[in-house]
C-alpha cells in the first residue's frame, strides 16, 4: 500500500463515535479531557404589560398550561375565568393517594387504599434541573421538592431471554459494557486504527479517558480486578480486620454481554438522555402538590367539573357552553374578550368550535400515546430491606417495562409504594383492554419474575390506563415530523380571538416545562393582540 494522507485532527467523530458506543458519561469525559465540555443558559421570571382597561380571558382546562395562565394574566390586571372538567386543579399533574376514587372511561371505579402518607403518581413524576420555569412556579407557590433517583446501579436489568431469566444488576451491565467499548477503542487508539486521526497529545488524553471511564488495567483491557470491580462491584466487599481483603468480581464475556441485549436500556439508550440527566427533582408528598398549590393560588377563579361542549368566537368576545357535571344535563355559559384554551387536543376535537380551517386541522392531525401505569403498595419496603436498592428504575423486556423504587421516606416502616408499571404503545393496549383488576394481577405476576417477594409482601394496587382517562383520553400529543412541519405553527397561530396551550402545542410533548412555556408563549402574544385591539 502507498502513503496515507494524514488529515488535521476530528475531535467531533471521535467524540461523536465514543458517545454512541459508550454513552454521555463517557462522551462528557472524553470532552472534559479534550476541553470542549460547555454549560446551559437559563430564562428569567416571565413580564406582560399592564391589561388593557377591563380586559378579561377566559380560560380552558385547569392543567399546569391554564393554571399558569391564569396567573400571570391576572398578575398582569386581566379579569380571568377559568372553566376545570375535574374536580380538582392540575390535569394530569396528579397524584393518587389512600381514599381517592378514580372511574374510568367504561365506568370501572377503583379506590385508591393506600397508607397514609403514600402516594402514586399516574402522570408526570419527574422534574429535570433544567425546566427552569416549572421549577420557578414551585418556588414561588412554595412546593417543597426533594431529589428524583433516576439511575440506580444497583436496580436491575432483566430479560426473560438472558442469563436464564435473572436479573442483572445494573452497575454490572453497565460497567462491563462501558469496560468492553472503551479496551476496543483504546486498542485501535494505540495502534493508530481511528477513522479520523489525533495528535500525540490528544491520543493520549482519549487514552487516558477511556483508561478511566472504562475502568481498564494498566495494559487498557477491561479484565476481572480491583480496577473493573470498583465499578461494577465486588464478588465480596472490602471489609475490617483479617476477612476485609476484597474478591474481585468475573465481568461477563463480551458475546454473552451483547447477545443479552440488556446495553439497550443503559445510559447510552434513555437514562443518560439530556431530559433525564441529574439532577431531577419530584415535589414532596406527591407530583400533585404543584397543581394543589396553583389551585390554592386560584381560589375563586376556577369553575369546577365544568365539561365545556361548545367553544364560539364572534368580533366582540368568546362564549364557551359548559355542563355543571354536579348538575348533569345543565347548560351555562361563560364569556370573556379573549380565550386560551388548553384542552387535550384528543378532547378538543370532538367539541365544536368555530376556528378556521387551518386550526381545525392541526387540532385532528395529532394521535395521543396510549400508556398504562400501575401503582403496587407492598406490606414492607424490601426492595431496601433485601435488596439495597433505595430509589431509580429497573427495566425489563416484559410488558411491564420497568420498576421504579420510591425516591422518598428510606428507611422506613411500613408499607410501602411502588410503581409497578409504565408501558407504552402496544403493550399498554394490551393492558388497558384487561380489568383495573387482572392489570394489577399481571403486574404483580410480571414483577415476581425480578422481585421473588412480590406475591407474598403485595398488599394493594391502582392501575390508570390513559386511554380511558375522561378528561384527556390519551397520555400526550404524539408528533411526527411530518405532522409538526404541516400542522405545528397552525395550531400555535391565534385564530381570532383563541388561542391554544398545553403540552401539545410545544416541542416538549408528555412535560409539564412543555405545557408552561406553551402558555407562557401563548398568553404573550395574546396580550399583544389586546393591546392592539385597545390602541386601535
Amino acid at each position: 500500500m502507498g502513503e496515507e494522507t494524514v488529515r488535521a485532527p476530528r475531535r467531533r467523530d471521535v467524540l461523536r463515535m465514543i458517545g454512541l458506543a459508550a454513552g454521555g458519561a463517557a462522551m462528557y469525559q472524553a470532552m472534559s479531557a479534550l476541553g470542549v465540555a460547555q454549560g446551559s443558559p437559563m430564562r428569567g421570571e416571565p413580564q406582560l404589560a399592564e391589561a388593557p382597561r377591563g380586559a378579561s380571558v377566559l380560560i380552558l382546562g385547569a392543567g399546569l398550561a391554564g393554571m399558569t395562565a391564569a396567573y400571570e394574566l391576572r398578575r398582569a390586571g386581566y379579569t380571568v375565568q377559568v372553566l376545570e372538567y375535574n374536580d380538582r386543579p392540575g390535569g394530569r399533574n396528579w397524584s393518587l393517594r389512600g381514599g381517592d376514587r378514580y372511574t374510568e372511561l367504561g365506568g370501572a371505579t377503583q379506590e385508591c387504599r393506600f397508607d397514609p402518607g403514600l402516594y402514586f403518581n399516574p402522570g408526570p413524576w419527574r422534574i429535570p434541573y433544567h425546566h427552569s420555569n416549572l421549577l420557578g412556579y414551585c418556588k414561588r407557590l412554595g412546593v417543597a421538592l426533594e431529589p428524583f433517583i433516576q439511575i440506580n446501579y444497583n436496580s436491575y436489568l432483566h430479560s426473560l431471554k438472558a442469563f436464564g431469566g435473572k436479573p442483572q444488576r445494573y452497575r454490572c451491565i453497565d460497567a462491563d459494557y462501558r469496560g468492553m467499548v472503551a479496551e476496543l477503542l483504546a486498542k485501535s487508539a494505540r495502534h493508530r486504527a481511528l477513522d479520523a486521526p489525533l495528535t500525540p497529545e490528544d491520543r493520549e488524553k482519549l487514552l487516558e479517558s477511556l483508561r478511566e471511564t472504562g475502568a481498564l488495567d494498566a495494559s487498557y483491557r477491561y479484565v476481572r480486578g480491583n480496577t473493573s470491580s470498583d465499578v461494577r462491584g465486588y464478588a465480596k466487599d472490602p471489609g475490617g480486620g483479617s476477612s476485609g481483603k476484597p474478591v474481585p468480581s468475573q465481568p461477563i464475556g463480551a458475546h454473552e454481554l451483547l447477545e443479552s441485549g440488556l446495553w439497550q436500556t443503559l445510559g447510552s439508550a434513555y437514562d443518560e438522555q439530556y431530559l433525564f440527566q441529574t439532577t431531577l427533582f419530584q415535589p414532596v408528598g406527591g407530583m400533585g402538590r404543584i397543581g394543589e398549590a396553583f389551585g390554592r393560588a386560584l381560589e375563586g377563579l376556577i369553575r369546577y367539573q365544568a365539561r365545556v361542549t361548545r367553544i364560539q368566537q364572534d368580533d366582540h368576545g368568546v362564549t364557551a357552553h359548559y355542563e355543571d357535571l354536579r348538575q348533569p344535563g345543565t347548560t351555562l355559559q361563560a364569556r370573556a374578550d379573549w380565550c386560551l384554551c388548553t384542552i387535550p387536543l384528543s378532547v378538543l376535537h370532538q367539541i365544536p368550535m368555530n376556528v378556521g380551517r387551518p386550526m381545525a386541522a392541526a387540532i385532528a392531525a395529532v394521535p395521543y400515546a396510549p400508556t398504562i401505569k400501575i401503582g403496587l403498595q407492598f406490606k414492607r419496603r424490601f426492595w431496601e430491606q433485601d435488596e439495597a436498592i433505595y430509589g431509580g428504575t429497573t427495566y425489563t423486556d416484559q410488558s411491564i417495562y420497568g420498576i421504579s423504587y420510591p425516591c422518598c421516606d428510606y428507611f422506613s416502616d411500613g408499607k410501602g409504594v411502588l410503581l409497578g408499571a409504565y408501558t407504552f404503545g402496544e403493550p399498554a393496549l394490551e393492558f388497558t383492554a384487561l380489568s383495573p383488576a387482572q392489570r394489577v394481577r399481571e403486574a404483580v405476576r410480571q414483577g415476581a419474575l425480578i422481585h421473588p417477594q412480590y406475591p407474598e409482601e403485595f398488599d394493594n394496587g391502582i392501575a390508570v390506563a390513559w386511554n380511558r382517562v375522561p378528561f384527556v383520553m390519551g397520555c400526550y400529543g404524539m408528533w411526527s415530523d411530518e405532522v409538526r412541519k404541516r400542522h405545528y405553527d397552525d395550531l400555535c397561530r391565534i385564530d381570532g380571538r383563541i388561542a391554544l396551550a398545553g403540552e401539545h402545542a410545544s416541542y416538549l410533548p408528555a412535560w409539564q416545562e412543555g405545557a408552561i412555556t406553551s402558555a407562557l408563549d401563548a398568553i404573550t402574544r395574546l396580550a399583544r393582540r389586546a393591546h392592539e385591539e385597545a390602541d386601535a
